[in-house]
């Protein structure tokens, strides 16, 4: 789950996570502050005690987790008792405990921040594949979804459930497998998702029926998500902050346009030769990636400095050669207890987390609404053949380039806006635009899609506004959530990612119905007009985020300092 924050803030300029929190992700794959605290006869510290296997004195200092007591609640602020320490100051602090921390060494390539750019370009690429594997095994059986409801003889709905199983995996998995990766690695986790991604991929073109098309589906969505929550984090784990431009482009093309791709791919292949050849060639390609998972070499800093320790430890039989991460480690059974509880806390307890996350789940949304709709607008309406109505989604992807190449601008919209001090409701200014921009994009989209005797170049014109729009509202929208609370920020994206991938994947079960039944122009409309309802949101958070956060024990407490204001000073974190 911690790499989940590394992962957002990739696409954010600059970035919204500060180097020390960042270095606290890498290092102990822990959010919250560091506090101190002398609670010796914590149930927490007697498990880490035991399990170093080392005697240490009832009076020294350990470290706590603020955001804790016990397993999955939240601290309150009147129990935020000690002192707040930095990665660095805790190392110095355990030293003279008697410990002997384990660190990179520096020159030595022990630090995958210090490999080659050959090496981190393999990484980068490589796993930038992996998620291109899951987007496109998320939208490319959408190719041809009529071919298995007329051999199996079922109904639409239930061919449907293929993609809405796959899709739930996707806020599934990551509540467990990102736990694990922080214990296994990310390679391991890696090579085991995507063999069983693989593997659950193979019954689908030899199905004889429709339960075995939808039931391994789903396992082969919760597998597919393992790449979702790590990629991130493996590129975050390689390069610098300075270094991330060019790595950050492919990656977020991969993530963004390749759900687009799937139609495109999928369509010919079902065209020209059957439902079932989509899913052989989903098949060989996500084999290949399996393949490339075995050469990817473990970029995780915690696992790495964990191997180097134990090989100290039994070289030298000095057992406190130690890592940081090692010393404060959490149970996994609480760390497993953190990861699935505590991002429905905030869900239910965070107005930011749950309006922002109402608001991006309604983007996603449209994403795979698209799949759908096209086919309605274009092969039913106009005609065209399955082929060609993947070739529209070209579209979609100009328009997300497009809003690619305006980021820094909004680098220069941001300065500006803080320039007096950082503070998260600065982050708004895009998703306001996009706020605009998309019901817009829908209105257009409902009365060109509508009728054949409107050239097809209006949808796509709306269709490329809508790719435009999304990117706009959905970096704007995750920054910010980041922003407002950088001490949880994996908490906060795992709420966000959990409820997004499963409103998004109840999509197909209902789409077919509301455009043909409804009628496409109507449908459109009110997609458009609740597009228009929400709206607002952003509006309103600019306006009274920062008394919200104010009133929240997780939020940042960053106060907007205007121009001409008396006492001017870098607003500060608490």
């Amino acid at each position: 789950m911690a790499s989940e924050p590394i992962e957002a803030a990739l696409f954010t300029r600059p970035p919204a996570l500060t180097a020390e929190q960042e270095e606290q992700y890498r290092t102990l794959e822990r959010e919250g502050p560091l506090i101190l605290s002398d609670d010796s006869a914590s149930p927490t510290q007697v498990s880490r005690r035991s399990s170093l296997l080392i005697t240490r004195t009832p009076t020294h200092q350990t470290l706590q987790r603020v955001s804790t007591r016990g397993s999955t609640a939240f601290v309150k602020p009147e129990a935020k008792e000690g002192v707040r320490v930095t990665v660095n100051q805790l190392a110095e602090i355990h030293r003279k405990e008697g410990f002997k921390i384990v660190e990179f060494d520096k020159g030595t390539s022990e630090d995958p921040r210090e490999w080659g750019n050959g090496k981190k370009w393999f990484v980068t690429v490589s796993t930038s594949l992996l998620c291109l594997a899951v987007a496109l095994g998320s939208s490319i059986i959408t190719g041809d979804m009529t071919g298995p409801t007329k051999e199996f003889g079922t109904t639409q709905e239930i061919t449907n459930l293929t993609v809405t199983c796959f899709v739930i995996g996707f806020g599934i998995g990551p509540l467990f497998l990102a736990p694990l990766s922080e214990v296994l690695g990310r390679t391991v986790i890696y090579s085991i998702s995507l063999f069983l991604f693989f593997i659950f991929t193979l019954p689908a073109p030899l199905s004889k029926n429709i339960a075995t098309l939808v039931v391994t589906r789903q396992i082969a969505g919760i597998a597919a998500s393992a790449p979702v929550c790590n990629v991130g984090g493996s590129i975050a784990d390689v390069w610098e902050v300075k270094d991330r431009g060019a790595p950050m482009a492919l990656f977020s093309g991969t993530l963004f346009i390749g759900p687009c791709l799937g139609p495109m791919i999928g369509g010919w292949i079902g065209e020209r030769a059957g439902w079932r050849w989509i899913y052989w060639v989903l098949f060989i390609f996500v084999g290949a990636c399996w393949v490339l998972t075995l050469f990817i070499p473990e970029t995780l800093a915690p696992v790495l400095l964990r191997r180097k320790a134990e090989k100290l430890r039994k070289d030298t039989g000095d057992d406190t050669y130690q890592t940081l991460e090692e010393l404060e480690r959490l149970p996994f059974s609480e760390t497993l207890k953190i990861a699935l509880v505590r991002p429905l806390v905030m869900l239910f307890t965070e107005p930011i987390v749950i309006f922002m996350s109402i608001y991006l789940s309604f983007v996603y949304s449209l994403l795979y609404l698209m799949f759908f709709a096209f086919p309605i607008a274009f092969a039913e309406i106009r005609g065209w053949g399955e082929g060609l109505t993947g070739i529209a989604f070209v579209s979609i992807m100009l328009g997300i380039f497009l809003a690619g190449c305006l980021v820094p601008i909004n680098e220069k919209v941001y300065a500006k806006a803080t320039r007096n001090g950082q503070y998260p409701e600065a982050r708004l200014y895009p998703m306001m635009w996009g706020a605009f921009l998309m019901p817009a994009a829908l209105f257009m989209f409902a009365f060109t899609g509508a009728y054949a005797h409107v050239h097809w170049i209006g949808v796509c014109i709306s269709a490329a506004v809508f790719g435009f729009a999304m990117i706009m509202l959905y970096v704007s929208a995750n920054s910010y959530i980041i922003d407002s609370y950088s001490s949880f920020a994996a908490t906060a994206m795992a709420a966000k990612t959990l409820l997004r991938s499963e409103i998004g994947a109840m999509v197909p079960l209902f789409v077919n119905q509301m455009f043909h039944h409804m009628g496409f122009q109507y449908a459109g409309l009110l997609l458009a007009l609740i597009a228009t309802a929400i709206a607002p949101i952003p509006f309103v958070f600019y306006r009274y985020g920062e008394s919200i956060r104010l009133r929240s024990k997780r939020a940042a407490k960053d106060k907007r300092v205007r121009d001409g204001a008396d006492g001017v000073s870098t607003p500060e974190k608490v």
